[in-house]
């Protein structure tokens, strides 16, 4: 989990406690009979989505961007744990369904936002697909490759709208980064690190268990620590300024003594011999999210730890060549993956570079939490597909 405000900008602890402290407090193939025009909603028409679950940290984040938007509205409900839907059901005035196949074959809702524990992904997504319904999701798409496959090609049959909530992905400055590596600004790359960390596992008075909720840390529902969750964005960055790597080799920390780690540094090996370098932790307050490059003519850095973007390179005109200098050269953000969504719904289109992103994310941690385990590189064509 990152803290970001529904636009995707960081936002702080605090505001994260906030955020947590007014949830109620529990949170602690297409079928032959399914209509065409349920799958072609035209631009005048109102989308209408159902909540599944609300056990991730991002349900409430998502819950107010669909309620924000002018062309959709939340109108059925199912969660996992009954008492946390209906509550959710109850403050919203809208349905509870005890039972998911009820409310997946309510032929009113159009699509669904899926914020069940991920190691029910799977199941979840490919019922929602033979349904009919398009399906937004908090990442990782599902915790293997095999998984993420019988995802698409459920969703693919169904001729349904995929959505990952990728965001990062999306902002201006990673946007930056990325075309200066395609340019060839600093070089031929040698090394991207990637790095994202919070103290959700770190106890204090006010959180003496610390202020994710313990069920974070159920391997059971998770598939993992701070990698597959907070790990996640720095590892769909890294993959996407060098592409997918030969082979993974991951370390796992446990430093609070939980059964998923807390702490993790994943190296991606290139057959080139450039590396990746993606960390993630649940046990550091002050660290910032940092993205550095270094190729073999110059460097670059974000968030080390302000907010802007730094080069230096001998491939650019003084100053960037004799000294660090901030790039002002930053895209406006694009659109948030909710709001891609619903456009691609609007407009029959598919969200193939996100999908093909969301395979490529689970395949690299699956490859993470095998190496960790065995404590040996893990090559990516080795994994089940």
């Amino acid at each position: 989990m990152e803290k970001h405000t529904n636009g995707g900008e960081a936002i702080t602890r605090r505001q994260a406690l906030v955020m947590l402290a007014v949830t109620p407090t529990i949170l602690l193939g297409l079928a032959s009979d399914i209509p065409q025009t349920q799958l072609d909603i035209g631009r005048a028409g109102m989308i209408r989505l159902a909540m599944l679950s609300f056990w991730h940290v991002h349900a409430g984040g998502y819950l107010n961007q669909a309620i924000a938007n002018h062309a959709t509205q939340i109108i059925a409900i199912w969660d996992e744990t009954p008492d946390r839907g209906r509550a959710q059901a109850q403050s919203l005035g809208v349905p509870f369904y005890d039972n998911l196949t009820d409310l997946l074959a309510q032929t009113n809702v159009d699509g669904v936002i899926v914020d069940t524990p991920t190691t029910m992904h799977r199941d979840v997504m490919v019922a929602a697909a033979k349904a009919g319904k398009h399906i937004f999701t908090e990442k990782v798409l599902a915790p293997t490759l095999h998984e993420c496959n019988e995802i698409v090609a459920a969703v693919d049959k169904a001729g349904v709208k995929l959505m990952v909530s990728l965001p990062r992905l999306y902002s201006g400055s990673t946007l930056a980064i990325k075309d200066i590596l395609d340019r060839k600004l600093l070089g031929e790359v040698t090394q991207v690190r990637t790095r994202a960390s919070h103290d959700g596992a770190l106890k204090t008075l006010l959180h003496p268990q610390g202020w994710l909720p313990p069920y974070f840390f159920n391997p059971k529902q998770t598939a993992g620590g701070a990698m597959i969750d907070l790990g996640a964005h720095p590892m769909y960055l890294a993959r996407f300024f060098l592409g997918l790597p030969a082979s993974v080799s991951a370390n796992y920390g446990y430093m609070t003594g939980r059964t998923v780690e807390d702490n993790a540094v994943v190296v991606l090996r290139y057959p080139q011999g450039a590396f990746g370098i993606v960390e993630a932790g649940f046990v550091n307050p002050f660290s910032p999210f940092t993205i550095e490059a270094h190729g073999t003519e110059g460097s670059l850095l974000y968030g080390t730890p302000e907010r802007k973007l730094q080069i230096r390179s001998s491939n650019l005109a003084k100053p960037t060549k004799n000294n660090w200098s901030e790039w002002t050269d930053i895209p406006p953000d694009q659109p948030t993956a909710f709001q891609q969504w619903i456009s691609h719904i609007q407009d029959g289109t598919a969200a193939t570079e996100n999908i093909q992103a969301a395979i490529d994310l689970s395949m690299l941690m699956e490859a993470a939490n095998r190496s960790a385990k065995s404590n040996q590189p893990v090559r990516l064509d080795a994994l089940p597909r």
